[in-house]
């Protein structure tokens, strides 16, 4: 129970690191207030370009993978490279599971946080290994057809639990299943967030500050 404690414990502070906010601030931007207002990678990028968003990926992707081996240690478990088994599967899901949060919630950013793509990738790594490297194959070679890095991380994202269930037990797909539900749930979030801001914009059509219709030719309005 003590390891599966410190497990999730410390993979909720881990995740809670706001890399992205402390790597923008360097550049006097705060990611939470320009461009979507997600503190991550691909925001940080469109506003500072690559090289500046480059240890954010790596930071967050990292989140993940620290929280997945502090389970494996605090347990006293291995890994194999066809992925966790056994009485190790449970805390480190349960550690990467918190990291995510903690990435999404973040109680060092007042709990604004964002999508945790990257974290689950980093835990994943340690969850299945040889998944996680065919999921970077595929990135590759989508990344190459396509020439949209955007496109090759969504195809090796979403194939993740495709190719653990060549090394896994269904049940251990299922468990990636669930994490990449909180993906899911931040994104629902976002754009419910993206379609309240534009609502309540001023000059939107359902904003109370929006200008009246100008009055059509030739007719003139009556005076309040």
């Amino acid at each position: 129970m003590v390891p599966l404690l410190v497990a999730v414990i410390g993979g909720y502070l881990l995740g809670s690191v706001p890399v992205a906010v402390l790597v923008a601030r360097t550049h006097g931007v705060d990611p939470r207030e320009v461009g979507d207002r997600n503190p991550g990678f691909w925001n940080v990028k469109e506003r500072l370009g690559r090289r500046a968003a480059a240890p954010v990926f790596a930071g967050d992707t990292l989140k993940g993978t620290l929280a997945a081996l502090l389970a494996l240690v605090a347990g006293g478990h291995t890994v194999g490279f066809g992925g966790v088994s056994g009485a190790g599967a449970v805390p480190v899901y349960a550690a990467t599971a918190a990291a995510m949060i903690g990435h999404a919630w973040p109680v060092f950013a007042g709990f604004r946080g964002g999508r945790s793509v990257l974290t689950f990738v980093g835990g994943f790594a340690v969850i299945c290994p040889a998944a996680f490297l065919l999921g970077v194959v595929l990135l590759a070679v989508a990344g190459l057809v396509t020439r949209s890095f955007a496109t090759g991380a969504r195809a090796g994202v979403f194939a993740l639990p495709v190719f653990q269930s060549i090394f896994a037990p269904v049940e251990y797909v299922a468990g990636t299943g669930l994490l990449m539900c909180l993906i899911g749930l931040r994104f629902g979030q976002a754009a419910r967030s993206a379609r309240s801001g534009r609502a309540a914009s001023p000059g939107s059509p359902v904003s109370p500050e929006s200008p009246a219709p100008p009055a059509p030719p030739g007719r003139t309005r009556p005076r309040s």
